[in-house]
């Protein structure tokens, strides 16, 4: 439409090709007649919903006229929150992002929109309208960026809920950016940030940051279990609710340090953070979802008892944890990870294991892209697949089964990438040049052409133009 063409001209143009009234006009759009005729003479500024109504009856699909529309009731006119609200519903059900981005800046200068932005930002994330959603939450984090306000801090912890994704290099930067804003969260929304947090940079196997961010997790609970008083408490939670039960972060807090020990081969300290939310005798509550995560927690617990005791050498437990994996799915990929770290480490035959799951282990070659799996994140469950996939490489090139150790090496390498798990990258490299001699011609030209890849992506990220003299 031209930019100097208004709706309402489209409309009257309209009319007078037609020989409609503006009570005809109306009843084809479902508006009394005084309505139009206010529209028409420019003394009515419409709504979204009859500006919908008008476009269908003018034969164009919805949404058509919304770019004019931003222009003249809310750029040329004074912008008014009770139509702005409805036509920010509507550009999100319609995916007109633009739209949305177009209509806040005019906004931010107007601290009274904050609250009312954030309001509408809360309903979008609740309605899983996530891209609209962090369109909101980062206009708010703008607004509010001096005011250190437990706002500003919210939204901050919605944008790194929404933005992390598969890649790995640009997690980090989510959890970098968003860790200062956490102490400034109410103490409850504090327990699901810190967890959030805490599982972000397990999947990128950052230790040291797992274990700070989990000792004042459990710190903060221990606050709200056993010196905040139970009325407080009740009173509490009946404005801002923690997403588990709250006992569920204390035991979250050992079972993350017990994780700690676990990567840094301290298993005796770990084995002492297991007893610690394996005894969860304390808690008295019996509803249902107290009663789900108990159950949970003893199954964790019986789990890493098994790990433990296998990441020493201790092979006599195979058994036992290979029934608990099968009983608990969830509990598979995870399981047969260790199974395999195990087994490279202290040159176990796990052959038997590995061939009673072998559809599954093949279902986790053809999946690219891993989602969430049980309380397991996406972004946990990714690492922990391309990590299973070079351990089972390991494994098969270690005795000489060469074609499918390189096929498995292969797809570490790929999914790797996908992540952009650089370590996982140098470490599936180093394996394959040490066993290159061995791999078929098909399998170096793969190699390579995921090698090419890799560098194409990396040139690109950095702006470097590929194929160059």
């Amino acid at each position: 439409m031209n930019h100097a063409t208004t709706i309402r001209t489209e409309l009257e143009s309209f009319i007078e090709r037609e020989a409609l009234s503006f009570s005809q006009l109306g009843r084809l759009a479902g508006l009394n007649a005084g309505t139009v005729s206010s529209i028409l003479k420019g003394n009515r500024i419409m709504g979204v919903d009859q500006l919908d109504r008008m476009t269908a009856v003018l034969g164009m699909p919805k949404g058509h006229f919304y770019e004019q529309y931003i222009q003249e009731c809310m750029v040329e006119a004074v912008p008014n929150w009770r139509r702005v609200r409805p036509f920010l519903y509507r550009c999100a059900e319609l995916d007109k992002l633009d739209c949305i981005r177009r209509i806040l800046p005019l906004l931010l200068d107007n601290l009274t929109y904050s609250p009312l932005l954030f309001e509408t930002a809360e309903e979008f994330f609740a309605e899983g309208r996530r891209a609209a959603a962090a369109l909101l939450y980062e206009s708010v984090a703008l607004s509010e960026r001096r005011q250190h306000s437990e706002r500003l801090a919210f939204c901050q912890y919605r944008l790194f809920t929404l933005r992390l994704s598969d890649n790995q290099e640009d997690n980090l930067q989510c959890a970098l950016q968003f860790e200062p804003f956490v102490d400034r969260l109410d103490e409850i929304d504090q327990l699901d940030a810190l967890r959030d947090l805490a599982n972000t940079y397990r999947s990128l196997r950052r230790w040291d940051k797992v274990e700070r961010i989990a000792e004042e997790m459990g710190r903060l609970a221990k606050i709200q279990l056993f010196m905040t008083p139970q009325p407080a408490r009740a009173k509490r939670e009946q404005h801002r609710k923690p997403q588990k039960p709250m006992f569920v972060y204390l035991a979250s807090s050992y079972l993350l340090r017990g994780s700690v020990c676990n990567a840094r081969g301290d298993y005796e300290q770990e084995m002492q953070f297991t007893y610690a939310y394996q005894d969860l005798s304390w808690v008295k509550e019996t509803d249902e979802d107290t009663l789900h995560w108990l159950k949970l927690y003893k199954g964790w617990a019986e789990a890493n008892m098994y790990v433990s005791r296998l990441m020493r050498g201790d092979e006599s437990v195979l058994a036992d944890y290979v029934a608990y994996i099968e009983q608990n799915k969830d509990e598979l990929l995870v399981g047969l990870l260790n199974i395999t770290t195990a087994a490279n480490l202290f040159d176990l035959n796990v052959d038997v294991i590995l061939h009673y799951f072998d559809s599954e282990i093949k279902d986790y070659m053809q999946i690219k892209h891993q989602e969430a799996v049980g309380v397991y994140t996406k972004q946990v469950v990714s690492e922990q697949h391309a990590r299973f996939l070079y351990g089972v490489a390991q494994y098969y090139l270690r005795q000489g089964l060469y074609l499918m150790g390189f096929e498995y090496l292969l797809n570490s390498l790929s999914t790797s990438s996908l992540i952009c798990n650089e370590t996982r990258i140098l470490a599936c490299v180093r394996l394959f040049e040490k066993y290159r001699a061995l791999a078929s011609p098909e399998m170096q030209n793969r190699y390579q052409n995921l090698l090419k890849e890799e560098e194409e992506e990396y040139e690109k990220k950095i702006g470097i133009s590929v194929g160059r003299s």
